[in-house]
């Protein structure tokens, strides 16, 4: 028995239970130790001791002619968001859809550049929005759809290097958990899914002690240790930044993408049952790179600032012997600018000669500045109203400052056939200045109640205000886990999920809308219904499988409008083409970035997984598979068609074997059906602003055929009208990573030499298909290519952990 500094626990009282025949009481000894002998069965076991809040497990397994060891902490309140604490037998969570991920295993997944995104996007139902990104579909979602919470603080941004890495330094998080769906009331304002990272305490053990790697991506140095005079309190401060900017930077003479971060952490223990955390975190990102090609007059011209900074301070407390509080105040800030100015050539537009002038300069010229500003305050508290009843309760508050600038000159993305794209859709306005500030808030009550040794319900309910939507929501939520037999148990969950409208939420959207107060209509909350069923079985010890049903329906969807008839007849007002080229005018309505609670839509399928814990040093093979069958539909603008994240088949392995004491071999396969994407229906004539009046009229703000050199109308791809929208779909996705780790046998476990490998087999996969016009000599346009792109090569890295 032990707190959770590490320090042994004497006088502890264990009791053991077992209706209606088992029940003992023994204290632990002056090491913390305690043994008992039990006939086999299933059992509950409770520590207690006066200034701690009791640690409870109540599914301990007891095997016929076998020992089990377990470890129980006794949580001193608000250490710990759970008052069951164990170590080889967790107590049975009644959400089916939660998987927790070590530290450990983000440090140790092949091809994941220890970026914990990556890793769980091998979990069922979960998936990348693409190959380089590290946004997460969940269950068929949008990004946008998913909370990230570390510390009980909302992270708006929780990315590095355009999503390639993330803000996370595994080396200082205690735990990541993520629940795919039906979560508890204690979490709110997401549709899709919850992240929850709880960062750890500096190490007790020594004043100073000291942690360096070098991984794909960047360095990082972990210094912790006990605060002086103290024996429980603590420090911890870490430090990442990129390395190959320092080395490339001499040879290209430009700044390329990097960052620094920098997190500290410091605890207090007050008294026995209270302390008090301070943490924070201050991050910079940039890039200033030039290019430049005289032969073929292209350049390109990028800047990007990132600024992110977070000041939180908790004050956690025992109430009594039973009930615990926890308090948080939080500060966060992002900001995001963004600067390109370029002329280059893009395959996606050309006239239908074969020499070079058929493919004309795009010239791009936009900037875009973001900022987000959230003061936050979270309270919980934990009560334990009986022997079978915790109830939980809190509320949080946010006031959000967000801004969207932006200035969009020049030519439009050819390649996205939604204009309100946030990728340069063609409906996006040319300008933007929006600022909204205002408030959301969230209260919620929850229940974890014993019904029997067999059976655990958590009823909740929450409801949440949105200041911009101005409308209160109540999400009643309820989830049980019953067991059914010594090694099986059922979970069930559902309830109402809703999401307030607002910039924050559009930092991980694919799409914009706008939510300027004097263009955006009464808005409401985005609104979604769970129900999620698993059954889940203890084949051995350290091995379970488990097959989950889950189906989501959603109404109230931000969506850009379509546009007026009165709309659609000015847009066609600004085309002065000839007569010849009259039927290459685009007359269909668009999609604007006007926004409405116009989409619906439903998700839907079954996920099978399959675990094998690493239970000792002793034991070689580790790791999990995962397969997920699922169907994801939105219905918007007059049809339903697949989501944008449907995916019906999706299949991942995650071995772990250690070859020998000192070598460790891991590898990560996956398989998966390709995302939906719009097929080209055609080519169109494009268009350009008539600045210079070439055609003498007098009006410069016309759009007008655009011609090469020869007068050879260009051409651009033309995707067609809505019904056209999400009828292809990507090409398969395979990828095969590989990582072999080595402990040098003279480093006393020091050192570990790793080598990563990312996509072994080089295939050749697609994030997207990009439209390329080629010569077609028997016609009077081009031809439409399409083409592989957004793919991460065969890429080697080498990486190095030291332990001082």
């Amino acid at each position: 028995m032990f707190d959770q500094t590490g320090a042994a626990i004497p006088q502890a009282l264990i009791t053991v239970d077992r209706p209606p025949a088992v029940k003992q009481s023994l204290t632990t000894d002056a090491d913390g130790r305690f043994t008992l002998s039990l006939p086999p069965g299933r059992y509950s076991v409770t520590a207690q001791h006066p200034g701690f809040v009791d640690a409870r497990l109540t599914d301990v397994v007891i095997v016929s002619n076998q020992s089990a060891s377990i470890r129980l902490e006794l949580p001193v309140a608000g250490l710990n968001e759970s008052i069951s604490v164990a170590a080889g037998a967790p107590a049975p969570d009644a959400t089916p859809s939660t998987i927790e991920v070590s530290p450990l295993e983000v440090r140790a997944v092949a091809g994941a550049g220890e970026n914990v995104f990556r890793v769980l996007q091998t979990l069922p139902g979960v998936a990348a929005v693409n190959d380089f990104d590290s946004r997460l579909s969940v269950r068929g979602g949008g990004p946008d759809q998913n909370l990230t919470m570390m510390d009980g603080v909302e992270i708006h941004n929780p990315y590095r290097l355009f999503g390639l890495t993330s803000a996370f330094n595994p080396e200082t998080v205690e735990s990541f958990e993520l629940t795919a769906g039906g979560f508890s009331a204690k979490y709110g304002d997401r549709l899709s899914s919850i992240l929850v990272i709880e960062n750890r305490d500096g190490s007790t053990a020594a004043p100073v002690a000291a942690t360096a790697a070098l991984a794909l991506t960047d360095g990082n140095l972990v210094a912790e240790g006990r605060l002086p005079g103290t024996t429980n309190s603590s420090w911890l401060v870490t430090g990442r930044r990129t390395y190959y900017d320092l080395i490339a930077e001499r040879v290209v003479d430009t700044d390329l993408p990097a960052f620094t971060d920098l997190q500290g952490r410091a605890v207090w223990q007050l008294a026995p049952g209270r302390r008090v955390t301070f943490f924070g975190m201050r991050s910079r990102e940039g890039a200033d790179a030039q290019f430049n090609d005289d032969t073929s007059n292209e350049r390109a011209s990028l800047k990007s600032a990132t600024r992110n900074d977070l000041g939180a301070v908790s004050f956690a407390s025992t109430l009594g012997q039973r009930n615990t509080t926890k308090t948080t105040v939080s500060w966060y800030r992002n900001r995001e600018g963004f600067d390109f100015d370029g002329a280059f050539q893009s395959e996606a537009r050309r006239s239908n000669q074969p020499d070079d002038n058929a493919v004309p300069l795009a010239q791009i010229l936009f900037t875009r500045v973001v900022a987000v500003e959230d003061v936050a305050v979270r309270q919980e508290l934990a009560m334990h109203a009986s022997r079978k009843h915790l109830v939980e309760a809190g509320f949080e508050t946010h006031h959000l400052s967000t801004s969207w600038e932006w200035e969009i000159r020049g030519d439009r993305n050819p390649n996205e056939a939604n204009g309100s794209s946030g990728a340069g859709g063609a409906a996006l306005p040319p300008s933007l200045a929006s600022a909204r500030r205002t408030g959301r808030g969230g209260v919620w009550l929850t229940d974890q109640w014993t019904v029997s040794q067999a059976l655990r319900i958590e009823p909740g309910l929450r409801a949440d205000w949105s200041g911009l939507a101005h409308e209160w929501t109540v999400s009643p939520r309820i989830a049980l886990v019953g067991e059914l037999g010594a090694r099986s148990r059922m979970r069930l969950a559902g309830g109402t999920f809703t999401q307030s409208p607002g910039y924050e939420k559009l930092l991980q959207s694919d799409y914009f809308v706008d939510l300027s107060s004097g263009t955006a209509p009464a808005l409401r909350s985005e609104r979604a219904w769970h129900a999620v069923a698993s059954l889940e079985r203890d084949v051995t010890t350290g091995v379970t499988v488990k097959a989950e049903g889950y189906y989501k329906r959603f109404d109230r969807l931000l969506a850009g409008r379509l546009e007026t008839p009165s709309e659609v007849a000015a847009r066609v007002a600004t085309y002065d083409f000839p007569a010849a080229l009259a039927d290459q005018i685009p007359r269909s309505p668009q999609i604007t970035s006007f926004a409405g609670n116009d989409g619906a839509g439903r998700a839907y399928g079954v996920e099978l997984y399959a675990a094998k814990q690493a239970m000792s040093a002793t034991t070689r093979l580790s790791g999990w598979m995962s397969y997920t069958w699922g169907k994801a539909e939105t219905t918007e603008y007059g049809r339903v068609y697949a989501a944008d994240y449907d995916r019906t088949h999706a299949l991942s392995v995650n071995a772990n074997y250690q070859l020998s004491r000192l070598i460790n071999v891991a590898t990560t396969a996956r398989i998966q059906s390709g995302f939906p994407t719009t097929p080209v229906a055609g080519v169109r004539v494009a268009s350009t602003a008539d600045t210079a009046d070439i055609d003498r009229d007098g009006n410069r703000t016309e759009l007008i055929p655009l011609r090469d050199t020869a007068g050879l109308p260009v051409w651009s791809p033309d995707f067609g009208g809505l019904g056209n929208l999400n009828t292809g779909r990507l090409p398969l996705f395979a990828r095969v990573d590989l990582r072999a780790t080595f402990r040098p046998r003279w480093s006393d476990n020091r050192w570990q030499i790793y080598l990563d490998v990312i996509n072994l087999l080089n295939r050749d996969n697609a994030s997207s298909l990009d439209p390329e016009l080629v010569y077609d000599p028997a016609s009077d346009r081009p031809q439409v290519k399409m083409v592989r792109s957004g793919r991460l090569p065969l890429l080697p890295s080498l990486g190095v952990r030291y332990r001082f």
